[in-house]
């Protein structure tokens, strides 16, 4: 049976969401589920850490052409070369998005789970998109992609707990 893979998306310069980051990282690990974020720093490298810490399988899917750039924490490198196109590849190897803040780069992330139909849990208490998103979806497609505001860690674990059965 394949394991569930969660996409946790955010800023790759956000330092004020490393401990929620770490955290939710921690939750996939101890489910058994594997991690995926953009292999950068920020709530990416927070993520990847609180999964590697728990024992848990983290992918990174870099913007980049090379696997030097990736964080340490990543058990699996793979460099598209593409640029920030490859948001639409960290989205599709979701069967759940995790939005933490967010900057444009996360947007973008957003509209593709969005327009894929993907879950998305949107860390409403971290602010930035996360927080805009839930306020005004996108937009009023019925596509199936289900918004899920959380407003607290319990409602973040709470939500995967419906979502992957």
């Amino acid at each position: 049976m394949r394991k569930k893979q969660i996409v946790i998306i955010g800023s790759s310069d956000d330092t004020v969401h490393y401990d929620t980051a770490y955290v939710i990282g921690a939750f996939i690990a101890s489910n058994s589920w594997i991690l995926i974020t953009g292999g950068r720093t920020g709530v990416m490298e927070a993520a990847s850490k609180g999964a590697h810490d728990n024992g848990g399988i983290v992918v990174g899917i870099l913007p980049f052409d090379t696997f030097n750039d990736a964080n340490s924490y990543c058990d699996i490198v793979i460099p598209t070369g593409i640029g920030f196109a490859r948001n639409s590849i960290n989205v599709l190897s979701a069967d759940v998005v995790i939005s933490i803040c967010g900057k444009s780069g996360t947007l973008s992330e957003l509209s593709y789970a969005w327009q894929y139909g993907k879950p998305i849990i949107s860390c409403v208490f971290t602010g930035g998109w996360s927080q805009r998103i839930a306020e005004e979806p996108i937009d009023d497609r019925q596509n199936g992609s289900t918004l899920y505001a959380a407003y607290s860690l319990d409602d973040v674990f709470s939500f995967l707990y419906k979502l992957i059965q």
